[in-house]
């Protein structure tokens, strides 16, 4: 649990740090190569999903959204100094509570 859970993360940081690159580049100004490193980056989470050991892909994904939603509201509060509000904090438990369910739910 604990590596999926690093593998999450790590998927998440390389997901969103890559579109952040990609937008400051294209919407910020900033240097091309800035765009081209989230390109980069972006196909690194790609690689790093790959990694998880369920066997399904579409729960790893399905259950990864909601990890990707919590880590988002994180990355605009950190990065882009924009403090969450209430609703952001509920929309993000309730999506990891879903992903939760997809990954751990018992199955026969």
């Amino acid at each position: 649990m604990i590596q999926a859970f690093i593998l999450f993360i790590l998927a998440g940081i390389a997901e969103i740090g890559g579109g952040y690159l990609i937008w400051q580049s294209l919407r910020d100004g900033k240097p091309l190569y800035w765009g081209l490193a989230g390109g980069l980056i972006l196909a690194l989470y790609g690689v790093i999903a790959t990694f998880q050991s369920f066997p399904s892909f579409g729960r790893v994904y399905a259950a990864y959204g909601g990890v990707f939603i919590l880590l988002s509201v994180l990355w605009g509060w950190v990065v882009d100094k924009k403090t969450p509000d209430m609703y952001d904090w509920i929309g993000a438990i309730i999506c990891i509570i879903g992903a939760s369910i997809i990954l751990w739910a018992p199955r026969h």
